[in-house]
């Protein structure tokens, strides 16, 4: 449980023994790992707890639940005539930093048609993509918006009727026949997303096809990464994605990374130039390592995004 949950919940402890001597704050339900609860749930984050008072009399849930937003919960709401529904905002995590995650393990195709790990991948390699006329093209991946290869993170994953799997973070952007670009917490079985035939695989005109998802499943995984590419999608294990998370619109989103497109062709160009001048002897030639953690710029959007967007269109 997330440390700013624990300290609203002790709160409400202390509150409840004040308002009722010899009563106590009962939780019935804290951190699930029983999958018992829908694919965005809080309760997966450390988020969300659900409490009654220990003599579980109904006909005090109702100061219950006022002690509860007194205590500092972000979230309280009757969720059943059992219990009360607490939770809290999102504490800026990396996850909700990020442009969303898929696991080091996940596969992307590559310009020389071969198969690679996500967590071989490097700055400057051309993976396949989608571009905006629908088309598969091969795209240069020009930042990580999140790269922790140690850490294990809660993901979605997302399997196929022809057996395809995509797992990537709830929050992530996958786009579904007829509606758009949604967070992959709401993509529910029957739903059909973009997926590309195998056998065309290695080539950039390969054919794509909507393909039903028939089962949704939270899952633990190591690994976090995050490519961001030119045309801001990618295809990860034969699947279109989006590299964007947190903001329910893939337009909005891929503006927002314009400055950052615009400074790798910059600053592309002018290493172009200096790779085709004559080098010093004994120069190393060797490529800077990619960056752990969340890319600054992705930070900086996810801050500014509270504040000039719609609270509907932020991923809580």
């Amino acid at each position: 449980m997330l440390q700013r949950c624990k300290e609203k919940l002790n709160t409400l402890a202390i509150s409840v023994m004040n308002q009722w001597p010899g009563v106590k704050l009962r939780v019935t339900e804290g951190w699930d790992e029983e999958g018992k609860h829908a694919t965005d749930s809080l309760h997966y984050e450390g988020r969300a707890v659900d409490v009654t008072t220990s003599d579980r009399d109904r006909s005090k849930y109702g100061m219950l639940a006022r002690l509860a937003v007194e205590a500092g919960f972000d979230w309280v709401y009757y969720e059943s005539r059992s219990h009360i529904h607490c939770s809290v905002k999102s504490e800026s995590s990396s996850a909700g930093k990020s442009g969303g995650c898929f696991p080091g393990k996940s596969l992307v195709t590559t310009e020389d048609g071969g198969r690679k790990r996500l967590d071989e991948v490097s700055l400057g390699e051309r993976i396949a993509a989608l571009d905006s006329h629908g088309d598969v093209v091969y795209s240069e991946v020009i930042a990580f918006l999140d790269r922790a290869p140690s850490e294990r993170r809660q993901f979605i994953r997302l399997t196929t009727k022809s057996g395809r799997v995509l797992t990537l973070t709830p929050a992530h952007l996958v786009p579904v026949e007829n509606r758009s670009s949604i967070f992959a917490a709401k993509v529910q079985p029957g739903d059909r997303i973009l997926v590309s035939d195998t056998a065309a695989r290695n080539r950039t005109n390969g054919r794509l096809r909507w393909d039903s998802v028939v089962e949704t499943k939270l899952v633990l995984e190591e690994g976090v990464f995050a490519p961001l590419t030119t045309e801001g999608t990618l295809l990860v294990d034969d699947v279109v994605a989006s590299c964007y998370a947190v903001v329910d619109s893939q337009s909005v989103a891929h503006y927002a990374f314009l400055p950052l497109r615009i400074w790798n062709s910059v600053t592309s160009f002018f290493v172009q130039r200096l790779d085709d001048a004559p080098r010093v002897s004994g120069q190393n030639e060797d490529s800077q390592p990619t960056k752990e953690g969340v890319h600054w710029y992705a930070s900086m959007l996810y801050s500014l995004s509270t504040y000039v967007l719609s609270p509907k269109m932020i991923y809580n």
